[in-house]
């Protein structure tokens, strides 16, 4: 059996401390599926086309790594796909407060799926994609936050 772990996000842009992220993953797990969330009561910058686009983007020459939109509880997409892991960064100690808890909860609606934590790289640890987005919207550079294979104007200007 594959060790398969969802990174659910919003991922509104994706940044590099996403990226880094998934590829410190694929040394765990046999497979990624990076899941692009629907959440409708979130207005984004960037449609659900283009997130994931962007996402493609960065992991065209990646097979173990799969990308899929979802809507709905995470857990459940999770079981969906048979996946048995669910990865989430840490950055703060704010996130593993906030991340606990949602980790209790949806152990206790799937006990089968564990969440695994991963600290973010130092140098990641202020790269969020809010304040990405907050630079993009004021027509910043925002190119150093940004995974290379992204071309951020492709998508600004549609």
């Amino acid at each position: 059996m594959d060790k398969v772990a969802v990174f659910p996000g919003t991922f509104d842009p994706f940044t590099v401390g996403h990226e880094a992220l998934v590829k410190r993953a694929l040394k765990l797990f046999d497979r990624v599926v990076i899941a692009v969330g629907k959440n409708l009561s979130k207005k984004t910058l960037f449609d659900i086309d283009q997130r994931l686009a962007m996402v493609n983007d960065v992991f065209a020459g990646e097979p173990r790594v799969e990308i899929a939109s979802y809507e709905g509880l995470t857990v459940d997409f999770c079981h969906s796909i048979g996946a048995h892991y669910l990865l989430r960064g840490l950055r703060t100690a704010a996130d593993f407060e906030y991340e606990r808890a949602i980790g209790q909860v949806n152990k206790a609606m799937r006990p089968d799926i564990e969440t695994v934590f991963l600290l973010t790289a130092p140098e990641h640890t202020p790269v969020n994609s809010t304040i990405v987005r907050d630079i993009l919207v004021n027509k910043g550079d925002a190119s150093k936050f940004l995974p290379s294979a992204i071309n951020i104007n492709k998508y600004l200007s549609r």
